[in-house]
This record gives structure tokens, sequence and C-alpha cells, in this order.
């Protein structure tokens, strides 16, 4: 298997992950970063999953399972906005909470951009975190991310206060 590690393995989506994305996706506790204000309905995640198989340069992301070696879905990681001219693309990822901070992120995060530099051919990829995210600040800054900037106040927490975003870079 090509992206694979010593814990995991990434692996493009299947049909049988509807029911996984869903717990994923409605976790509201997450939607204010990825700027989600209301639930996927599982209509929508199954269309999304039929699109998922059209390649990267069609339709510029690619969203890649997080899987265990005992082939559980853990997680998701993603490229977005891929830019195939000026050779780039983000990259988002998330785990299921049970599966946070074991190390799985990183693993998935060295395979995607291993992935991104050599078949890709990416010159850099980027991310933007919540300055109060210290787990993420941390997985990628220790793959090589330097913090490029921030936005201040840049997101509004369902409580009414706001986060900063900090902006990161990784060039190849």
């Amino acid at each position: 298997m090509f992206l694979k590690s010593d814990k995991i393995y990434l692996r493009a989506l299947e049909p049988p992950d509807l029911d996984f994305l869903y717990v994923l996706e409605n976790d509201t506790n997450v939607w204010y970063v990825g700027n989600t204000l209301t639930p996927y309905s599982r209509h929508i995640l199954e269309q999304y999953l039929e699109n998922a198989a059209f390649d990267i340069f069609t339709i510029k992301q690619l969203r890649l399972v997080i899987c265990t070696h005992s082939h559980k879905a853990i997680g998701a990681i993603d490229l977005f906005d891929f830019d195939p001219l000026h050779q780039r693309a983000g990259v988002g990822i998330i785990l299921a909470a049970p599966y946070r901070g074991k190390g799985y992120a990183a693993e998935a995060l060295e395979l995607l951009l291993n992935y991104c530099q050599y078949t890709l051919q990416l010159h850099q990829v980027y991310c933007s975190i919540t300055a109060t995210n210290q787990a993420s600040i941390k997985l990628f800054t220790k793959t090589g991310f330097d913090e490029v900037g921030i936005r201040k106040q840049w997101l509004r927490k369902t409580d009414g206060s706001w986060d900063d975003v900090i902006e990161y870079q990784k060039l190849f």
C-alpha cells in the first residue's frame, strides 16, 4: 500500500464511509473552525461521496480516510484549494476524539506531505489553525510548517468570544 506507515494508512473515500463521515462532519465542537453552521444530511454526504472519486486536478480537493491497520476509520486528512499552476494546496486534518494525542495525526500528515511533494510535486502547502488549538500547532510546527501570519479575532466561537487564526506554510 502506497500511503502506509507503522500505525496507519490513508485511503480514498468509499460508500461505506457514509456513517463515519456523518459523525465526523456533524461534531458541533469543531464546526466553528470549518465555518460550518448547520448539520450535514446523509443525502448531501452521499452526493459528496459520489464526487469524491474525481481526480484532484478536476475537483481541486482530495479527502483521504485515516485508518488503523485493523481497517478502523479514525479520521480524515484533506487537501483543498489545490492549485496546480502555483503548485500549492491547503491541508486539513481531523481525528475522531478517542484517537487524538496518540501519534496518528503526525503519521497521517507525514504521509500526506510525502504525497504532496513527490507525487503531486507541490512547491508548498499551508494551513490555518486557531491560536487556542495547541495540539494542531504542535503537530504542524513539528512537521516543518512555519508561522507566516496571524488573523486577529478571525473566528467567532459559539460562546460569542473570538479566536485568532495563525497561518502556517511549508515549502518543499
